[in-house]
C-alpha cells in the first residue's frame, strides 16, 4: 500500500539524515552506469531502512556511576523475508568543553531484557576509542543484535552507551559532546540497516538455448527463410512497420502524485518495448525459440494464432528514497524497473 504523507512538521529537509541522501546518490550512481565500487554496503543491499529514536533516557549526574543514555528505536517496518547485512548506530559528538585531549572510550550494548529488580540484561556490540575534542559522526557497529531482531521478531531496539576514560572513570555522554534526540534535527542520532532479499527456493525458468548451439537432426530443424518459398511475401511481413525495439518512456512521480512521499529521484527513465514480431525473426530480435515457432503457426493460421510479442528482455533496477507510513526514511532498490533491452516472446 502506499505510505501515507508525513505530517509537516516531519517534512523538514532535515528529517531525512544526510547520510541517507549520500547513500541515495552513491547507489543511483551504480545503478546507472554499474561501475566503481558502491560505498559501504551498499553492494550487497537492496533495502537499507533509517531510524530516529522514539524514546530516550539518561542515567547521568542524578544518578550514581556508571552514567549512560539509551536510545530506544521502532523496528514494526522492518519487512519479513530480509537479511540484515550491516547495522550502524550514528551519533554526532560536538567537542567536550572539558580536558579536549583526553582520551575516550565509547561503548555501544544492546538492552536484550528490562529486569524490574535488578540491571538489564546487556549483549556488548561495539567500542570506538576518540579524543574528547573530536568532533563529527561517530559510527559504531550495531549489526550482531540483528539477529534477534529477526529471530524474536523484536519490535522494540533498545541500545546503551556509555563513555569512559582512560582510567576507567565514567563521563556523562551529554559532557562528552555526545547529542540526543534534543539537538538540531541533522543532528539527531539514528539507526541505519542494510538488508537484501533472502534467497528464493523458486528456481528461476532457464533460457532456451539458441538454436545455433543444438545439435538436431536437420528434418527438426526450424524453418528459415529460404527454405519456405511463397510464405515470407510482403503481404505476410511487416513492411513500413518497425521492429521490435526499445522505445523511449520518462515516468514522472509529480505526475502521479506521488513527490509528498518520495524524495528522490523525481522520475527516472523506465523505456518500453513495442514493434512487430513477424517471421522471419532476426536475431536483433531476441526471440525465443517458442516465439520462432509461434510465428511460424500464426502464419499458417492467423486466425487462431497470434503473432509474438514484442516484451522485455533485460531488466535492470533503480533506487528509490522515500518516507514509509512510519515516517522513517527508506532507500529501496527496486529491481526490473528499467527496460535495457527488447524481444519477441
Amino acid at each position: 500500500p502506499r505510505p501515507r504523507a508525513p505530517p509537516a512538521a516531519a517534512r523538514l529537509p532535515a528529517s531525512a539524515p544526510l547520510f541517507m541522501l549520500d547513500l541515495y546518490h552513491a547507489m543511483a550512481s551504480y545503478d546507472d552506469d554499474g561501475g566503481g565500487r558502491p560505498e559501504r554496503d551498499l553492494s550487497r543491499a537492496d533495502l537499507v531502512m533509517s531510524f530516529v529514536n522514539m524514546v530516550e533516557r539518561d542515567h547521568t549526574l542524578a544518578h550514581q556511576e556508571p552514567y549512560w543514555k539509551e536510545f530506544w528505536f521502532d523496528l514494526t517496518q522492518i519487512p519479513a523475508g530480509e537479511v540484515v547485512t550491516a547495522a550502524e548506530f550514528r551519533i554526532y559528538k560536538v567537542p567536550s568543553a572539558h580536558q579536549v585531549n583526553r582520551t575516550l572510550h565509547v561503548s555501544m550494548l544492546e538492552v536484550v531484557k528490562e529486569q524490574s529488580n535488578r540491571e538489564s540484561d546487556l549483549f556488548f556490540l561495539d567500542l570506538q576509542t576518540l579524543r574528547a575534542g573530536n568532533e563529527g559522526w561517530l559510527v559504531l557497529d550495531v549489526t550482531a543484535a540483528s539477529d534477534r531482531w529477526l529471530l524474536n521478531h523484536n519490535k522494540d531496539l533498545g541500545l546503551r552507551l556509555y563513555v569512559e576514560t582512560e582510567d576507567g572513570h565514567s563521563v556523562d555522554p551529554g559532557l562528552a559532546g555526545l547529542l540526543g534526540h534534543r539537538a538540531p534535527r541533522p543532528r539527531q542520532p539514528f539507526v541505519v540497516t542494510f538488508f537484501r532479499a533472502s534467497p528464493s527456493p523458486v528456481r528461476a525458468p532457464r533460457a532456451v538455448r539458441p538454436l545455433k548451439r543444438r545439435l538436431l537432426k536437420k528434418t527438426n530443424e526450424l524453418p528459415q527463410p529460404h527454405r519456405l518459398p511463397g510464405i515470407f511475401d510482403d503481404v505476410h511481413g511487416s513492411v513500413g512497420r518497425q521492429v521490435c525495439q526499445r522505445h523511449e518512456l520518462y515516468v514522472s512521480f509529480q505526475d502521479l502524485g506521488w513527490l509528498d512521499w518520495v524524495i528522490a529521484p523525481q522520475g527516472y527513465s523506465a523505456y518500453y518495448c513495442e514493434g512487430e514480431c513477424s517471421f522471419p525473426l532476426d536475431s536483433c530480435m531476441n526471440a525465443t525459440n517458442h516465439a520462432i515457432l509461434q510465428s511460424l503457426v500464426h502464419l499458417m493460421k492467423p486466425d487462431a494464432v497470434p503473432k509474438a510479442c514484442c516484451a522485455p528482455t533485460k531488466l535492470s533496477a533503480t533506487s528509490v528514497l522515500y518516507y514509509d507510513s512510519s515516517n522513517n526514511v527508506i532507500l529501496r532498490k527496486h529491481r526490473n524497473m528499467v527496460v535495457k533491452a527488447c524481444g519477441c516472446h
